[in-house]
């Protein structure tokens, strides 16, 4: 599933919790659902953020200048 569909769920089960009309037991198993795709969204992120690189310029050999990016909290 890709990250955007897994997001999609992700928002569709808190609104379907903060309506208060789920069982117990389906709130249950929709929370055990939801913090699985948010694990799963977040370990794509951290594999995202690892793969962006922000461009530098290009050296005296004309190679593209890479630096990892790095996010400011």
């Amino acid at each position: 599933m890709s990250f955007e569909k897994k997001l999609g769920r992700l928002e569709a089960i808190v609104k379907e919790m903060e309506g208060g009309e789920m069982s117990l037991e389906k709130s249950l198993k929709a929370f055990e659902e939801g913090v699985q795709l948010a694990r799963e969204c977040h370990g794509q992120l951290n594999e995202a953020e690892q793969k962006v690189k922000v461009l530098l310029g290009v050296d005296s050999e004309g190679n593209l200048q890479t630096k990892d990016f790095e996010v400011k909290e």
